[in-house]
């Protein structure tokens, strides 16, 4: 059972737009295909600090952590426990204060096997001061072997950044402390709060902003080239593209590839996860295409039309049917094609998401307004239009959207790699069945998620 239709493409007589066009439905399968080379997709532009506000919105929306006056050394724990997403391998740990019944015992467990909690006595009641939060976040940002190498002259400098004499600490709180402020886990707005006296309660901005920072150095908050305001953002999406390759997953390939001979599915996509952007879902979407001239110049449109957002270049491979009536194809580095018994081929090809994260709901909402105007394709040679553009663009959010229509995922994980084929809401429970029965072992993943009614439209069967 096919998710959709692409009979329309057979008849097109101009071979080149067939494959254009066919490259941007692919994405109907957004599966992990090919694995790029690495790039600096994950650097934050020095000139866009994060505030405190920005990593709140960030717990609260991905772990449901609100950090409330008077944090006890118990929920700092839990709290930290939560964010880095850590849990027991053992879980035998043996605590003075805290038993194995007690709520707290297997994020306790969990930090004391990470070596983020050194002690077996962990006063989960004690109220939490400001240090003993920057002692926890030095270890849970993996700073400790640096801290350690700290002579005494080089802890003194640091120091002295918070007004604090080296003799006032131990050796190793003193290393500890040094090696946040000069590592700048410690953002020079904490100061204050280190300074004052130890019994100090730290605020919840103090407490939000140093998990923020700690998930920063564990590469586990936002990844993003940069925003779209940028100087050098297009430099950085040109150096992206071009170091990105086809993404290699054997198996899943082998797997996805049976189900486009069976004709389950007309095309699926391939991505790595380690390359997504981790927005928060009521503020991003995804926009995917395969030009990068496209992407330049949509860039440039979002920033003539005033909206500024986060970017994040997320490489994919799209597979997708090549029929033998349109010619002999061609493999190239960024494009390659297999024969499979009927005579057509496979085809994978080089393309990319760009993942958003805007700067409010309005400017996510007001994205749609602009593609249609400058970005969508409605008739032959039509002008006014920026380079590439397709008759239906693809962009899609995991949130509810006005004007958006809801159709199905239909994914595939294997480690880093994922395929994931889209399909409309009733032709989803046939997708999944077709891979379970090429499969039984494999685990189809389906849910539902927003997409522009063009796109919508294709998937109807609807060339335009």
């Amino acid at each position: 059972m096919l998710p959709f239709s692409t009979a329309f493409l057979q008849k097109s007589v101009v071979r080149k737009s067939v494959i254009a066009w066919t490259l941007a439905v692919s994405v109907v399968a957004s599966p992990v295909l090919y694995s790029s080379t690495s790039y600096a997709a994950t650097a934050v532009v020095a000139q866009h600090e994060v505030s405190a506000s920005e990593y709140s919105q960030f717990l609260q929306s991905k772990f449901n952590i609100s950090v409330a006056n008077g944090i006890s050394r118990g929920q700092y724990i839990q709290d930290l426990a939560t964010a880095l997403q850590l849990t027991p391998e053992k879980s035998d740990a043996t605590f003075t204060d805290v038993p194995s019944s007690h709520k707290l015992y297997k994020a306790a467990t969990a930090l004391y096997e990470n070596g983020i909690l050194s002690s077996t006595t962990v006063h989960p009641n004690q109220k939490l001061d400001a240090r003993t939060a920057v002692y926890f976040a030095v270890k849970a940002a993996g700073l400790k072997e640096l801290a350690y190498t700290y002579p005494p002259a080089k802890v003194k400098t640091a120091l002295a950044k918070l007004a604090i004499k080296p003799t006032s600490l131990s050796n190793q709180t003193g290393q500890e402390l040094a090696v946040a402020v000069d590592s700048g886990l410690l953002p020079k707005s904490l100061y204050k709060a280190v300074t004052a006296s130890q019994s100090t309660s730290p605020s919840p901005v103090f407490v939000e902003t140093l998990l923020g920072q700690v998930l920063q150095f564990k590469g586990q908050y936002k990844h993003y080239l940069g925003y779209t305001s940028d100087d050098d953002i297009y430099a950085k999406l040109q150096d992206a593209y071009n170091t990105s390759r086809l993404i290699q997953a054997p198996e899943l390939q082998e797997l996805a590839n049976k189900a486009l001979e069976e004709n389950l599915v007309t095309g699926y996509n391939v991505k790595d996860s380690r390359y997504e952007a981790n927005f928060i879902d009521a503020l991003s979407l995804n926009y995917g295409h395969d030009d990068i001239k496209h992407a330049v110049q949509l860039i440039g449109l979002l920033r003539s039309e005033g909206i500024s957002a986060k970017v994040q270049f997320e490489p994919k491979t799209s597979a997708f049917i090549y029929l033998k009536e349109w010619g002999e194809p061609k493999s190239t580095e960024d494009y390659h094609v297999s024969q499979i018994a009927n005579g057509n081929y496979i085809a994978n090809a080089k393309e990319y998401d760009l993942a958003f994260e805007f700067a409010n709901t309005a400017d996510k909402n007001k994205f749609q307004k602009v593609i249609l105007a400058y970005a969508k394709k409605d008739s032959e040679d039509q002008k006014g239009l920026i380079y590439s553009s397709w008759w239906q663009p693809l962009y899609y959010s995991q949130t509810a959207l006005k004007d958006y229509d809801v159709i199905s995922n239909n994914k595939i994980t294997q480690g880093n790699y994922y395929v994931q084929s889209f399909s409309l809401n009733d032709k989803s429970a046939d997708v999944a069945a077709g891979f379970k029965a090429l499969d039984p072992s494999v685990k189809v993943d389906r849910y539902q998620f927003w997409v522009d009614g063009p796109f919508f439209n294709y998937l109807n069967g609807d060339s335009k």
